[in-house]
């Protein structure tokens, strides 16, 4: 039975903070050909394990990332547990495929949560229902297993009752173990290998029972490309909390079939790759990440960023230079960005609006000529106007010019044909109630 008050009240922070980390972290950060490398080279355990022999990320700081992410106005971040590959960045009783077992000899996973809770920030797991290490799950003829093609694993038998025990093992391991989490994020279903074959409904008890205030992501039921049961209006057991879109911001939002907005959440990259890839240099700009974010807060939505530290545990510089800046910004116009949601108001053809409450806050991104058109605010209804950035006073116009528009509310925000901040001018308004 869906408990709407209980969703309601775990979900609060979440749709308050807009604004994560993501950080896909494990082996494959030493062939840095991104984390699908097995899969993508169909390439054989033999020939990954000298990886995990090799593992030793000397670098490793997890409290510099955390700094950088609160740096950032990120509210909470997500790091993997175990990805596709099997292999667990936490101390797992259930294998010995594991950080603890390598060179590092720590339980990484730890480390991450006391970092990001010093800081203030909420935490999160990512969790793979895929595993091409554990011997039990499907290999010949799988979608994505590495050896999917290999004839000489056509008649192997293998229990998949059996690799799921291990799963629901490490998920109670991972909820038992390490303290409150605020987020569980499984990544993910496909073809015939989604809900029930995951006994989504018992690991969902399972989860809620150890972990009540837990959010949890709807790819027990999807991959990144479906909504699944949130969006029929009647969820199932194991639906989720959020919709998550990856690598794509919804054009219009998300509603369940009888229009109710739905919680949701972007996944996006700051290059082409989650794990960390040496030639991957495709970053994308941070002004266009910014403006993504307020895109996302436009939409009811958070944005979920992408980090992918090496194999010796760093950051690379493109993407702490990203964050930084994204961070200046995020310093002088984060109210714009937490707690708000869409306005209600159509898309105005200069930028986006963001909404809490009586304040709207008008994200400009291109300048005008005679007074900035502040597209749906109706200038007799509004009480004041400043400039986010500064607090300074913006009067509403009243000239000759802006007279033939008298449903539109006109400001200038600068003397000069360049805005306050190239990237995205925030316009604070207070609508009288």
């Amino acid at each position: 039975m869906f408990d709407r008050k209980a969703y309601e009240q775990r979900m609060k922070w979440y749709q308050e903070a807009r604004f994560g980390l993501f950080i896909h972290w494990g082996l494959y950060a030493i062939p840095a050909r991104g984390e699908w490398v097995r899969s993508t080279e169909q390439m054989p355990e033999e020939e990954y394990l000298p990886f995990f022999e090799e593992f030793d990320p000397v670098d490793f700081d997890p409290a510099k990332w955390a700094r950088a992410a609160k740096a950032a106005g990120m509210k909470y971040a997500v790091m993997t547990a175990k990805h596709h590959d099997g292999f667990c960045l936490f101390d797992s009783k259930l294998t010995d495929f594991k950080a603890t077992k390598t060179k590092a000899g720590r339980d990484l996973i730890r480390e991450y949560l006391d970092a990001f809770r010093a800081e203030g920030l909420k935490v999160g797991l990512y969790y793979s229902l895929l595993d091409w290490h554990h011997p039990d799950y499907p290999h010949y003829g799988d979608l994505h297993h590495p050896m999917r093609n290999c004839e000489a694993e056509r008649d192997v038998e293998r229990n998949f009752d059996r690799y799921l025990d291990y799963m629901h093992g490490q998920v109670r391991e991972l909820c038992t173990e390490y303290g409150k989490l605020d987020l569980m994020w499984f990544d993910f279903s496909y073809g015939e290998m989604t809900g029930e074959k995951w006994r989504a409904t018992e690991l969902v008890h399972m989860i809620r029972s150890l972990q009540p205030d837990v959010i949890i992501d709807n790819r027990l039921e999807v991959s990144g490309s479906g909504f699944g049961s949130l969006a029929s209006g009647n969820p199932s057991e194991f639906s989720g909390d959020f919709v998550s879109p990856e690598q794509i911001i919804p054009p219009n939002g998300l509603q369940d079939v009888n229009g109710n907005d739905l919680a949701w959440e972007a996944c996006v990259t700051m290059n082409d790759h989650w794990g960390y890839c040496a030639r991957d240099k495709r970053f994308k700009p941070a002004s266009m990440l910014i403006k993504k974010l307020v895109e996302c807060v436009s939409k009811n939505g958070n944005l979920l960023l992408n980090v992918g530290p090496d194999a010796r545990g760093n950051i690379p510089q493109e993407s702490y230079d990203i964050l930084d800046e994204i961070g200046r910004w995020m310093q002088k116009n984060s109210a714009s960005v937490y707690g708000c949601r869409g306005s209600g108001l159509p898309k105005p053809e200069n930028g986006r609006i963001t909404a809490r409450g009586n304040h709207l806050y008008y994200h400009i991104m291109e300048n005008s000529i005679g007074g900035i058109p502040l597209y749906g605010v109706d200038r007799n209804k509004v009480e004041k106007v400043r400039l986010l950035q500064d607090g300074s006073e913006l009067k509403v116009q009243d000239n000759w010019v802006v007279n033939n528009y008298p449903d539109i509310a006109f400001v200038e925000v600068s003397d000069t044909p360049a805005l306050p901040d190239p990237t995205d001018t925030v316009v604070e308004i207070v609508m009288k109630e």
